[in-house]
């Protein structure tokens, strides 16, 4: 596990040096047009991805009548004027997967964020006193699938709308290349991880089993140290990669033990509409699972800039 943490931080930190590369040239044309701007930025993106596959009752090569579904909304709004930045960014992320004979739908994915950093550039450098935010949560309930004594499909609800939710806010430096390469580091950090007690409250529960939270309790108090990245660049043309990390260390427990949360999302046009969308993103978090969490998401659909 600690070699797959490694492996995972490494790996953070040559996307970061690929990044700085990767925007050197479309910085150029930024500062370029730097004067023709505003000081608010507007942007985002929505996509919309189907899978599909049916099988006749007389197909023998084996297969399972299957849809799948899935939303994605990314959008940027960005300050800048003088010595004073403030980029946010609003993620939602959402999908379903319907199997034939199945009793219930399955979720795919279920992402809310918000982020949220306001600098003030020390002299003429790239780095800024900065002051961070980060929530997150899920959209809808999420749930534990099993069978019965009678073979029938049973869910058992695991979490739900802000159940866990997590809230950082943090003081630090950023450093800022563009709206679309930055780091933010914020060692003095505080974190809650919020939930509603009926997850706590259980028979049996035990302190820390629902995301650190001791028995009983709605909320968890940490005080730690945050690195946030988010870079965006073109590969090639037609194919855009959006990366965000975000690392976290609490001071007041296992502070060696590191949190992270990485996510790419790869976009590659087949014309102004249709895309094909690919999204990896791996979790670590021990107060959830002592392993990593991993999704991919591949999928065919249409694209719009908002």
């Amino acid at each position: 596990m600690e070699i797959m943490k490694k492996i995972l931080l490494l790996l953070s930190m040559l996307f970061l040096s690929s990044m700085v590369i990767a925007q050197d040239e479309e910085q150029q044309t930024e500062e370029e047009n730097e004067e023709e701007k505003g000081p608010w930025t507007m942007g985002g993106d929505f996509s919309f991805l189907i899978n599909q596959s049916t099988f006749n009752d007389d197909w023998l090569g084996g297969g399972v009548s299957n849809f799948s579904a899935n939303v994605l909304v990314s959008y940027d709004i960005s300050y800048k004027k003088d010595k004073i930045t403030w980029d946010n960014k609003f993620l939602g992320d959402y999908g379903l997967t319907r199997t034939k004979d199945q009793d219930f739908n399955r979720k795919t994915n279920d992402r809310l964020e918000v982020n949220s950093v306001l600098g003030y550039q020390m002299g003429e450098s790239k780095w800024s006193y900065s002051a961070m935010m980060n929530f997150r949560t899920q959209f809808a309930p999420g749930y534990i699938f099993g069978q019965d004594e009678d073979g029938n499909e049973t869910r058992t609800l695991q979490t739900e709308f802000m159940s866990p939710a997590f809230l950082q806010f943090g003081l630090g430096a950023q450093w800022r290349d563009s709206e679309n390469l930055r780091v933010n580091i914020s060692p003095a950090t505080g974190r809650v991880i919020l939930a509603s007690s009926a997850f706590t409250s259980t028979e049996g529960y035990v302190d820390g089993d629902f995301f650190g939270l001791d028995e009983g309790k709605r909320a968890r108090y940490e005080f730690g140290a945050a690195i946030n990245a988010y870079g965006k660049f073109k590969i090639m043309k037609g194919i855009t990669a959006e990366n965000f990390v975000n690392l976290y260390a609490n001071y007041l427990e296992d502070f060696g033990n590191i949190d992270i949360d990485y996510t790419l999302n790869l976009v590659m046009k087949v014309n102004s509409i249709i895309s094909t969308n690919f999204t990896f993103q791996a979790i670590y978090d021990d107060n959830a699972v002592k392993g990593f969490q991993v999704r991919q998401v591949l999928g065919v659909g249409v694209n719009f800039a908002l």
